[in-house]
Protein backbone atom coordinates (compact mmCIF):
# COMPACT_ATOMS: atom_id res chain seq x y z
CA UNK A 1 0.00 0.00 0.00
CA UNK A 2 1.74 3.15 -1.27
CA UNK A 3 0.79 6.21 0.76
CA UNK A 4 2.32 9.58 1.60
CA UNK A 5 2.05 9.25 5.39
CA UNK A 6 2.67 6.67 8.09
CA UNK A 7 5.58 7.78 10.27
CA UNK A 8 3.32 8.44 13.23
CA UNK A 9 1.63 5.02 12.94
CA UNK A 10 2.85 1.76 14.46
CA UNK A 11 0.33 -0.53 12.77
CA UNK A 12 -0.47 -1.18 9.14
CA UNK A 13 -3.83 0.21 8.04
CA UNK A 14 -6.50 -2.45 7.85
CA UNK A 15 -7.03 -3.40 4.19
CA UNK A 16 -10.77 -2.71 4.42
CA UNK A 17 -10.06 0.72 5.92
CA UNK A 18 -7.43 1.40 3.27
CA UNK A 19 -9.79 0.51 0.45
CA UNK A 20 -12.57 2.59 1.98
CA UNK A 21 -10.25 5.55 2.33
CA UNK A 22 -8.52 5.25 -1.05
CA UNK A 23 -9.58 7.35 -4.01
CA UNK A 24 -7.21 6.28 -6.79
CA UNK A 25 -9.96 4.28 -8.51
CA UNK A 26 -11.65 7.54 -9.48
CA UNK A 27 -9.22 10.40 -8.90
CA UNK A 28 -6.83 8.89 -11.45
CA UNK A 29 -8.84 11.03 -13.87
CA UNK A 30 -6.72 13.86 -12.47
CA UNK A 31 -3.38 12.55 -13.69
CA UNK A 32 -2.93 15.28 -16.31
CA UNK A 33 -4.02 18.01 -13.91
CA UNK A 34 -1.93 16.60 -11.05
CA UNK A 35 1.20 16.51 -13.18
CA UNK A 36 0.54 19.96 -14.61
CA UNK A 37 0.09 21.39 -11.11
CA UNK A 38 3.22 19.63 -9.88
CA UNK A 39 5.30 21.04 -12.74
CA UNK A 40 4.12 24.57 -11.96
CA UNK A 41 4.88 24.01 -8.27
CA UNK A 42 8.40 22.80 -9.11
CA UNK A 43 8.99 25.78 -11.41
CA UNK A 44 8.00 28.13 -8.59
CA UNK A 45 10.13 26.27 -5.99
CA UNK A 46 13.12 26.46 -8.33
CA UNK A 47 12.61 30.14 -9.04
CA UNK A 48 12.42 30.81 -5.30
CA UNK A 49 15.64 28.88 -4.64
CA UNK A 50 13.84 26.24 -2.56
CA UNK A 51 14.94 23.64 -5.10
CA UNK A 52 18.18 23.76 -7.05
CA UNK A 53 18.09 24.12 -10.83
CA UNK A 54 19.27 20.54 -11.17
CA UNK A 55 16.57 19.23 -8.80
CA UNK A 56 13.94 21.21 -10.67
CA UNK A 57 15.12 19.82 -14.00
CA UNK A 58 15.20 16.22 -12.74
CA UNK A 59 11.71 16.44 -11.24
CA UNK A 60 10.20 18.16 -14.29
CA UNK A 61 11.70 15.62 -16.69
CA UNK A 62 10.51 12.82 -14.43
CA UNK A 63 6.98 14.21 -14.40
CA UNK A 64 7.00 14.55 -18.18
CA UNK A 65 8.09 10.92 -18.43
CA UNK A 66 5.27 9.76 -16.16
CA UNK A 67 2.72 11.68 -18.22
CA UNK A 68 4.07 10.27 -21.44
CA UNK A 69 4.07 6.69 -20.17
CA UNK A 70 0.54 6.92 -18.73
CA UNK A 71 -0.68 8.40 -22.02
CA UNK A 72 0.92 5.68 -24.16
CA UNK A 73 -0.21 2.87 -21.84
CA UNK A 74 3.20 1.66 -20.66
CA UNK A 75 2.55 2.86 -17.10
CA UNK A 76 -0.62 1.75 -15.33
CA UNK A 77 -2.26 3.53 -12.40
CA UNK A 78 -3.19 0.73 -10.02
CA UNK A 79 -4.91 0.44 -6.65
CA UNK A 80 -1.51 -0.17 -5.06
CA UNK A 81 -1.57 3.58 -4.54
CA UNK A 82 -3.90 5.45 -2.21
CA UNK A 83 -4.61 8.27 -4.63
CA UNK A 84 -3.28 9.88 -7.80
CA UNK A 85 -0.94 12.10 -5.76
CA UNK A 86 0.67 9.06 -4.12
CA UNK A 87 1.03 7.39 -7.50
CA UNK A 88 2.81 10.34 -9.13
CA UNK A 89 5.16 10.97 -6.22
CA UNK A 90 6.01 7.29 -5.66
CA UNK A 91 6.72 6.61 -9.34
CA UNK A 92 8.73 9.83 -9.59
CA UNK A 93 10.89 8.88 -6.60
CA UNK A 94 11.42 5.37 -7.99
CA UNK A 95 12.64 6.88 -11.25
CA UNK A 96 14.80 9.83 -10.15
CA UNK A 97 15.69 9.01 -6.55
CA UNK A 98 15.69 11.39 -3.57
CA UNK A 99 14.99 14.47 -5.66
CA UNK A 100 11.49 13.09 -6.12
CA UNK A 101 10.90 13.31 -2.39
CA UNK A 102 11.27 17.09 -2.59
CA UNK A 103 8.30 17.49 -4.94
CA UNK A 104 5.88 17.93 -2.05
CA UNK A 105 7.83 20.75 -0.40
CA UNK A 106 5.55 23.63 0.59
CA UNK A 107 2.26 21.96 -0.25
CA UNK A 108 -0.28 19.52 1.20
CA UNK A 109 -2.55 16.99 -0.38
CA UNK A 110 -5.34 19.34 0.71
CA UNK A 111 -4.30 22.23 -1.52
CA UNK A 112 -3.08 19.77 -4.15
CA UNK A 113 -6.45 18.05 -4.55
CA UNK A 114 -8.21 21.42 -4.46
CA UNK A 115 -5.98 22.50 -7.34
CA UNK A 116 -6.53 19.29 -9.30
CA UNK A 117 -10.30 19.57 -8.93
CA UNK A 118 -10.28 23.19 -10.07
CA UNK A 119 -8.08 22.42 -13.07
CA UNK A 120 -10.30 19.47 -13.99
CA UNK A 121 -13.56 21.43 -13.62
CA UNK A 122 -12.11 24.31 -15.63
CA UNK A 123 -11.08 21.96 -18.45
CA UNK A 124 -14.50 20.31 -18.45
CA UNK A 125 -16.29 23.66 -18.54
CA UNK A 126 -14.32 24.49 -21.69
CA UNK A 127 -15.39 21.20 -23.28
CA UNK A 128 -19.00 21.70 -22.24
CA UNK A 129 -18.95 25.16 -23.79
CA UNK A 130 -17.78 23.72 -27.12
CA UNK A 131 -20.59 21.14 -27.04
CA UNK A 132 -23.20 23.78 -26.24
CA UNK A 133 -21.94 26.05 -29.01
CA UNK A 134 -22.22 23.15 -31.47
CA UNK A 135 -25.78 22.50 -30.29
CA UNK A 136 -26.64 26.19 -30.67
CA UNK A 137 -25.27 26.12 -34.22
CA UNK A 138 -27.62 23.25 -35.07
CA UNK A 139 -30.56 25.02 -33.44
CA UNK A 140 -29.83 28.16 -35.44
CA UNK A 141 -29.90 26.10 -38.64
CA UNK A 142 -33.39 24.87 -37.69
CA UNK A 143 -34.43 28.43 -36.85
CA UNK A 144 -33.42 29.61 -40.32
CA UNK A 145 -35.18 26.78 -42.13
CA UNK A 146 -38.24 27.04 -39.91
CA UNK A 147 -38.65 30.82 -39.94
CA UNK A 148 -41.73 30.54 -42.19
CA UNK A 149 -42.91 27.08 -41.11
CA UNK A 150 -46.20 27.64 -39.28
CA UNK A 151 -47.12 25.56 -36.26
CA UNK A 152 -49.31 25.87 -33.18
CA UNK A 153 -47.89 27.50 -30.11
CA UNK A 154 -49.09 25.94 -26.86
CA UNK A 155 -50.01 26.90 -23.35
CA UNK A 156 -51.15 24.18 -20.92
CA UNK A 157 -50.41 21.76 -23.82
CA UNK A 158 -53.45 23.31 -25.53
CA UNK A 159 -53.13 24.97 -28.91
CA UNK A 160 -52.98 28.70 -28.30
CA UNK A 161 -51.70 30.93 -31.12
CA UNK A 162 -49.79 30.31 -34.34
CA UNK A 163 -46.02 30.64 -34.25
CA UNK A 164 -43.25 29.28 -36.46
CA UNK A 165 -40.94 26.34 -35.97
CA UNK A 166 -38.03 28.76 -36.03
CA UNK A 167 -39.58 30.84 -33.26
CA UNK A 168 -40.31 27.76 -31.14
CA UNK A 169 -36.77 26.42 -31.48
CA UNK A 170 -35.48 29.93 -30.83
CA UNK A 171 -36.83 29.66 -27.29
CA UNK A 172 -34.44 26.76 -26.69
CA UNK A 173 -31.63 28.74 -28.29
CA UNK A 174 -32.13 31.30 -25.53
CA UNK A 175 -32.08 28.61 -22.84
CA UNK A 176 -28.82 27.10 -24.01
CA UNK A 177 -27.33 30.56 -24.55
CA UNK A 178 -27.99 31.25 -20.86
CA UNK A 179 -26.42 27.90 -19.99
CA UNK A 180 -23.20 28.97 -21.71
CA UNK A 181 -23.32 32.21 -19.77
CA UNK A 182 -23.71 30.36 -16.48
CA UNK A 183 -20.70 28.16 -17.23
CA UNK A 184 -18.64 31.22 -18.16
CA UNK A 185 -19.63 32.90 -14.89
CA UNK A 186 -18.60 29.83 -12.90
CA UNK A 187 -15.28 29.60 -14.72
CA UNK A 188 -14.50 33.25 -14.03
CA UNK A 189 -15.50 33.09 -10.36
CA UNK A 190 -13.58 29.87 -9.63
CA UNK A 191 -10.40 30.95 -11.43
CA UNK A 192 -8.24 31.45 -8.34
CA UNK A 193 -5.33 29.16 -7.47
CA UNK A 194 -5.36 27.26 -4.13
CA UNK A 195 -1.86 25.79 -4.46
CA UNK A 196 0.40 27.01 -1.69
CA UNK A 197 -2.38 27.21 0.88
CA UNK A 198 -0.92 24.09 2.50
CA UNK A 199 -3.05 21.92 4.72
CA UNK A 200 -5.02 24.97 5.93
CA UNK A 201 -2.59 27.57 7.31
CA UNK A 202 -0.15 28.33 4.51
CA UNK A 203 3.53 27.47 4.85
CA UNK A 204 6.80 28.88 6.19
CA UNK A 205 8.52 28.39 2.83
CA UNK A 206 8.90 31.59 0.77
CA UNK A 207 6.45 30.56 -1.94
CA UNK A 208 5.44 32.89 -4.75
CA UNK A 209 1.80 31.93 -5.05
CA UNK A 210 1.10 34.61 -7.64
CA UNK A 211 3.71 33.07 -9.93
CA UNK A 212 2.20 29.60 -9.51
CA UNK A 213 -1.23 31.04 -10.33
CA UNK A 214 0.17 32.70 -13.45
CA UNK A 215 1.81 29.47 -14.65
CA UNK A 216 -1.52 27.65 -14.33
CA UNK A 217 -3.57 30.40 -16.03
CA UNK A 218 -5.40 31.48 -12.89
CA UNK A 219 -6.30 35.12 -12.33
CA UNK A 220 -4.76 35.22 -8.85
CA UNK A 221 -4.07 33.07 -5.77
CA UNK A 222 -6.94 32.28 -3.41
CA UNK A 223 -7.15 34.83 -0.58
CA UNK A 224 -7.71 32.65 2.49
CA UNK A 225 -5.81 29.42 3.09
CA UNK A 226 -8.63 27.79 5.08
CA UNK A 227 -11.21 28.58 2.42
CA UNK A 228 -8.74 27.44 -0.25
CA UNK A 229 -8.80 23.81 0.87
CA UNK A 230 -12.44 23.63 1.99
CA UNK A 231 -14.17 25.46 -0.87
CA UNK A 232 -16.34 23.35 -3.13
CA UNK A 233 -18.77 26.11 -4.09
CA UNK A 234 -17.62 25.92 -7.68
CA UNK A 235 -18.48 22.21 -7.78
CA UNK A 236 -21.97 22.95 -6.47
CA UNK A 237 -22.35 25.78 -8.97
CA UNK A 238 -21.22 23.50 -11.79
CA UNK A 239 -23.65 20.75 -10.76
CA UNK A 240 -26.41 23.34 -10.58
CA UNK A 241 -25.55 24.59 -14.07
CA UNK A 242 -25.42 21.00 -15.36
CA UNK A 243 -28.81 20.34 -13.80
CA UNK A 244 -30.21 23.37 -15.60
CA UNK A 245 -28.70 22.22 -18.91
CA UNK A 246 -30.25 18.79 -18.40
CA UNK A 247 -33.59 20.37 -17.51
CA UNK A 248 -33.53 22.29 -20.79
CA UNK A 249 -32.57 19.16 -22.74
CA UNK A 250 -35.31 17.23 -20.96
CA UNK A 251 -37.97 19.82 -21.80
CA UNK A 252 -37.02 19.72 -25.46
CA UNK A 253 -36.91 15.92 -25.41
CA UNK A 254 -40.39 15.82 -23.90
CA UNK A 255 -41.68 17.91 -26.80
CA UNK A 256 -39.89 15.77 -29.36
CA UNK A 257 -41.39 12.63 -27.80
CA UNK A 258 -44.85 14.20 -28.05
CA UNK A 259 -44.25 15.52 -31.57
CA UNK A 260 -42.98 12.10 -32.65
CA UNK A 261 -46.18 10.36 -31.55
CA UNK A 262 -48.77 9.15 -34.05
CA UNK A 263 -51.21 11.72 -32.72
CA UNK A 264 -48.93 14.68 -33.56
CA UNK A 265 -46.56 13.50 -36.33
CA UNK A 266 -44.75 16.86 -36.27
CA UNK A 267 -41.34 15.19 -36.52
CA UNK A 268 -39.76 11.97 -37.64
CA UNK A 269 -36.67 10.96 -35.71
CA UNK A 270 -33.95 9.51 -37.89
CA UNK A 271 -33.50 5.73 -37.76
CA UNK A 272 -30.00 6.20 -36.36
CA UNK A 273 -31.48 7.80 -33.22
CA UNK A 274 -34.42 5.41 -32.78
CA UNK A 275 -34.97 1.82 -31.73
CA UNK A 276 -37.59 -0.81 -32.43
CA UNK A 277 -39.64 -3.22 -30.36
CA UNK A 278 -38.75 -6.85 -29.76
CA UNK A 279 -42.39 -7.86 -30.22
CA UNK A 280 -44.20 -5.06 -32.10
CA UNK A 281 -42.73 -4.70 -35.59
CA UNK A 282 -44.40 -1.35 -36.32
CA UNK A 283 -42.71 0.50 -33.46
CA UNK A 284 -40.09 3.21 -33.85
CA UNK A 285 -39.27 4.45 -30.39
CA UNK A 286 -37.68 7.79 -29.42
CA UNK A 287 -35.28 6.09 -27.00
CA UNK A 288 -32.52 8.71 -27.13
CA UNK A 289 -34.95 11.49 -26.21
CA UNK A 290 -36.37 9.33 -23.42
CA UNK A 291 -32.93 8.47 -22.06
CA UNK A 292 -31.84 12.11 -22.02
CA UNK A 293 -35.06 12.92 -20.16
CA UNK A 294 -34.37 10.08 -17.73
CA UNK A 295 -30.72 10.92 -17.12
CA UNK A 296 -31.73 14.39 -15.96
CA UNK A 297 -32.64 12.91 -12.58
CA UNK A 298 -29.17 11.39 -12.33
CA UNK A 299 -27.55 14.82 -12.62
CA UNK A 300 -30.06 16.33 -10.18
CA UNK A 301 -29.06 13.59 -7.74
CA UNK A 302 -25.39 14.61 -7.93
CA UNK A 303 -26.31 18.19 -7.05
CA UNK A 304 -28.39 17.13 -4.06
CA UNK A 305 -25.68 14.73 -2.88
CA UNK A 306 -23.04 17.44 -3.03
CA UNK A 307 -25.20 19.98 -1.22
CA UNK A 308 -25.93 17.40 1.47
CA UNK A 309 -22.26 16.43 1.80
CA UNK A 310 -21.13 20.02 2.30
CA UNK A 311 -23.90 21.30 4.56
CA UNK A 312 -22.38 20.27 7.91
CA UNK A 313 -18.62 20.39 7.32
CA UNK A 314 -16.64 22.64 9.72
CA UNK A 315 -13.47 24.38 8.57
CA UNK A 316 -11.17 23.39 7.09
CA UNK A 317 -10.62 20.21 5.05
CA UNK A 318 -12.53 17.03 6.00
CA UNK A 319 -12.46 13.64 4.31
CA UNK A 320 -16.15 13.99 3.43
CA UNK A 321 -14.99 16.20 0.59
CA UNK A 322 -13.56 13.18 -1.19
CA UNK A 323 -17.19 12.47 -2.09
CA UNK A 324 -17.17 15.44 -4.45
CA UNK A 325 -15.40 13.56 -7.22
CA UNK A 326 -17.31 10.49 -8.38
CA UNK A 327 -20.67 12.26 -8.51
CA UNK A 328 -19.20 15.25 -10.31
CA UNK A 329 -17.33 13.11 -12.82
CA UNK A 330 -20.51 11.18 -13.56
CA UNK A 331 -22.65 14.30 -13.87
CA UNK A 332 -20.15 15.91 -16.26
CA UNK A 333 -19.84 12.77 -18.40
CA UNK A 334 -23.62 12.30 -18.43
CA UNK A 335 -24.31 15.89 -19.46
CA UNK A 336 -21.62 15.91 -22.14
CA UNK A 337 -22.96 12.67 -23.60
CA UNK A 338 -26.53 13.94 -23.56
CA UNK A 339 -25.65 17.22 -25.29
CA UNK A 340 -23.71 15.38 -28.01
CA UNK A 341 -26.47 12.84 -28.63
CA UNK A 342 -29.20 15.45 -28.57
CA UNK A 343 -27.28 17.55 -31.10
CA UNK A 344 -26.99 14.57 -33.42
CA UNK A 345 -30.68 13.77 -33.03
CA UNK A 346 -31.73 17.34 -33.84
CA UNK A 347 -29.42 17.64 -36.84
CA UNK A 348 -30.81 14.45 -38.40
CA UNK A 349 -34.47 14.98 -37.50
CA UNK A 350 -37.13 15.53 -40.20
CA UNK A 351 -39.78 18.16 -39.45
CA UNK A 352 -43.23 17.64 -40.99
CA UNK A 353 -43.99 21.22 -41.99
CA UNK A 354 -47.34 20.47 -43.60
CA UNK A 355 -48.61 18.57 -40.58
CA UNK A 356 -47.61 21.36 -38.21
CA UNK A 357 -49.37 24.03 -40.26
CA UNK A 358 -52.54 21.97 -40.56
CA UNK A 359 -52.46 21.37 -36.81
CA UNK A 360 -52.31 25.12 -36.22
CA UNK A 361 -55.38 25.65 -38.43
CA UNK A 362 -57.35 22.84 -36.81
CA UNK A 363 -56.61 24.08 -33.33
CA UNK A 364 -58.28 27.50 -33.76
CA UNK A 365 -54.95 29.18 -33.04
CA UNK A 366 -56.18 32.12 -35.15
CA UNK A 367 -59.16 32.78 -32.87
CA UNK A 368 -57.42 35.71 -31.18
CA UNK A 369 -56.79 37.27 -34.59
CA UNK A 370 -60.48 36.87 -35.45
CA UNK A 371 -61.29 38.77 -32.27
CA UNK A 372 -58.71 41.45 -33.17
CA UNK A 373 -60.41 41.77 -36.58
CA UNK A 374 -63.66 42.70 -34.84
CA UNK A 375 -61.89 45.11 -32.48
CA UNK A 376 -60.31 46.84 -35.48
CA UNK A 377 -63.85 47.27 -36.82
CA UNK A 378 -65.09 48.98 -33.67
CA UNK A 379 -66.36 46.02 -31.62
CA UNK A 380 -65.34 46.13 -27.91
CA UNK A 381 -62.83 43.38 -27.12
CA UNK A 382 -65.06 41.61 -24.57
CA UNK A 383 -67.88 41.42 -27.13
CA UNK A 384 -65.43 40.28 -29.81
CA UNK A 385 -64.13 37.57 -27.48
CA UNK A 386 -67.67 36.26 -26.96
CA UNK A 387 -68.51 36.38 -30.67
CA UNK A 388 -65.45 34.39 -31.70
CA UNK A 389 -66.11 31.88 -28.91
CA UNK A 390 -69.53 31.22 -30.46
CA UNK A 391 -67.91 30.83 -33.89
CA UNK A 392 -65.47 28.27 -32.48
CA UNK A 393 -68.40 26.28 -31.08
CA UNK A 394 -70.04 26.31 -34.53
CA UNK A 395 -66.80 25.05 -36.10
CA UNK A 396 -66.42 22.29 -33.53
CA UNK A 397 -69.99 21.19 -34.21
CA UNK A 398 -69.28 21.09 -37.98
CA UNK A 399 -65.76 19.65 -37.53
CA UNK A 400 -64.18 22.44 -39.56
CA UNK A 401 -61.66 25.25 -38.93
CA UNK A 402 -62.35 28.99 -38.83
CA UNK A 403 -60.72 29.22 -42.26
CA UNK A 404 -63.38 26.83 -43.64
CA UNK A 405 -66.44 28.44 -42.05
CA UNK A 406 -68.60 30.13 -44.75
CA UNK A 407 -68.96 33.92 -44.59
CA UNK A 408 -72.74 33.69 -44.18
CA UNK A 409 -72.16 31.66 -41.00
CA UNK A 410 -69.81 34.39 -39.72
CA UNK A 411 -72.44 37.01 -40.43
CA UNK A 412 -75.15 35.12 -38.52
CA UNK A 413 -73.11 35.83 -35.39
CA UNK A 414 -71.89 39.35 -36.32
CA UNK A 415 -72.69 41.47 -39.40
CA UNK A 416 -69.27 43.14 -39.03
CA UNK A 417 -67.51 40.27 -40.81
CA UNK A 418 -66.57 40.77 -44.45
CA UNK A 419 -64.73 38.72 -47.04
CA UNK A 420 -61.38 40.01 -45.77
CA UNK A 421 -61.79 37.97 -42.56
CA UNK A 422 -60.14 35.01 -44.29
CA UNK A 423 -57.00 36.94 -45.08
CA UNK A 424 -56.98 38.37 -41.54
CA UNK A 425 -56.99 34.90 -39.95
CA UNK A 426 -54.67 33.10 -42.36
CA UNK A 427 -51.62 31.55 -40.70
CA UNK A 428 -49.40 33.81 -42.79
CA UNK A 429 -51.16 36.98 -41.65
CA UNK A 430 -51.42 35.87 -38.03
CA UNK A 431 -47.67 35.35 -37.81
CA UNK A 432 -46.44 38.13 -40.08
CA UNK A 433 -48.28 40.85 -38.18
CA UNK A 434 -46.43 39.97 -34.97
CA UNK A 435 -43.15 41.84 -35.28
CA UNK A 436 -42.50 43.21 -31.84
CA UNK A 437 -39.10 42.29 -30.44
CA UNK A 438 -39.04 38.57 -29.65
CA UNK A 439 -42.17 37.77 -31.68
CA UNK A 440 -42.44 35.17 -34.50
CA UNK A 441 -42.99 37.66 -37.34
CA UNK A 442 -40.49 37.69 -40.23
CA UNK A 443 -38.96 41.08 -39.38
CA UNK A 444 -38.51 40.16 -35.70
CA UNK A 445 -37.17 36.71 -36.57
CA UNK A 446 -34.72 38.09 -39.13
CA UNK A 447 -33.32 40.43 -36.49
CA UNK A 448 -33.10 37.60 -33.97
CA UNK A 449 -31.38 35.23 -36.39
CA UNK A 450 -28.85 37.93 -37.26
CA UNK A 451 -28.18 38.52 -33.55
CA UNK A 452 -27.76 34.78 -32.96
CA UNK A 453 -25.29 34.52 -35.82
CA UNK A 454 -23.21 37.34 -34.37
CA UNK A 455 -23.33 35.73 -30.93
CA UNK A 456 -21.97 32.44 -32.26
CA UNK A 457 -19.13 34.20 -34.05
CA UNK A 458 -17.69 35.48 -30.78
Amino acid sequence: MAQLWGGRFTKETDRLVYNFNASVSFDQKFYRQDIRGSKAHVAMLTRQGILTEEEGRLITEGLDGILRDVENGTLEITDEYEDIHSFVEAVLTDRIGDAGKKLHTGRSRNDQVALDMKLYVRDEIDELDILLKTLLTELLAVMKKGAVVYMPGFTHLQKAQPVTLGHHVGAYFEMFRRDRGRLADIRKRMNTCPLGAGALAGTTYPLDRAYTAELLDFDEPTRNSMDSVSDRDYVIELLSALSTIMMHLSRFCEEIIIWNSNEYRFVEIDDTYSTGSSIMPQKKNPDIAELVRGKTGRVYGALMQMLTTMKGIPLAYNKDMQEDKEMTFDAIDTTKGCIALFTGMISSMHFRNDVMEQSAKNGFTNATDAADYLVNHGVPFRDAHSIVGRLVLMCIDKNISLDELPLEEYRTVSPVFEEDIYEAISMKTCVERRNTTGAPGPKAMAEEIEACEKYLQI
